[in-house]
């Protein structure tokens, strides 16, 4: 879970100015947790304390407002009652990984959270497989299954072309905010990754949309490689010392593995 944050904040300044190389600053200047956090840190919270999906995430996106939230998300928000609205969009597979972390053991438990927490919002076909599939390569991660397994079992299962590198991918990529269009690569930038850092930079690498990507890639890397203990010091103690309910959550979530 804490790979999505992290790579949400490297990507953040990178959405609107993309980059097609690997060599840049982690941390650039102006870097700043998004909606792909919060949304993260909501499903966390519904599923560490069995709460009400749709309300507690319009809670937390209420309380952390200007974050970056897409436009039919940011109306959703404040839907009274909340209801879906058919999206596809790639917030379904950035907000996820909670459900692969706390079911770990369980497949059929994560997969089920997954839907639990995105069909309030992305029941789309094309939006729960991007959750379901992002899920699944997490935990098979966890599994400490291989990037070549978890690469077939993913493509056999929901039907992604996994099979360009992340070389080949970039030159034609573009911002896309589809399912469809964001989890297949992320998941090879994941795949493709020596490091937890590899990972990320692949992902803003790829000159798209830079933070979701990178929250995507983030936790599948960090189920197969750990992330450096410096880049959570740094993420803890500058980015989210503001976000004290952000880090409550965290806190509770590293306590229960």
């Amino acid at each position: 879970m804490l790979g999505a944050i992290i790579g949400d904040i490297a990507g953040s300044i990178y959405e609107g100015d993309p980059i097609k190389t690997k060599d840049f600053p982690f941390f650039g200047d102006y870097c700043r947790f998004t909606d792909d956090s919060v949304c993260t840190v909501a499903v966390a919270d519904i599923l560490l304390h069995d709460l009400p999906p749709s309300e507690t995430m319009q809670a937390w996106c209420r309380r952390h407002p200007r974050r970056g939230y897409g436009g039919n998300f940011g109306m959703w928000i404040y839907d009274d009652p909340p209801e879906p609205y058919g999206s596809y969009g790639n917030g379904a597979a950035m907000r996820v990984s909670p459900a692969a972390f706390l079911n770990r053991y369980n497949l059929d438990a994560a997969l089920s959270a997954s839907g639990k927490v995105t069909e309030i919002t992305h029941n789309h076909p094309e939006g729960i497989k991007g959750a379901r599939a992002t899920t699944h390569a997490i935990w098979l991660a966890f599994q400490g299954e291989s990037p070549a397994d978890i690469r077939r079992v993913i493509a056999s299962a929901y039907g992604y072309d996994l099979t360009k590198t992340v070389d080949e991918i970039r030159p034609s990529y573009f911002f896309d905010v589809t399912c469809q269009g964001t989890v297949p690569q992320a998941i090879t930038c994941a795949l493709e990754s020596v490091s937890y850092e590899d990972a990320v930079r692949n992902a803003i690498s790829l000159g798209g949309d830079a933070d979701t990507l990178a929250a995507i890639a983030g936790p599948i890397a960090e189920a197969l490689h750990g992330i450096p203990d410096e880049l959570k010091e740094r993420t803890e103690s500058i980015y989210l010392t503001d976000a004290p309910d952000i880090l409550e959550v965290l806190e509770n979530m590293y306590q229960f593995r």
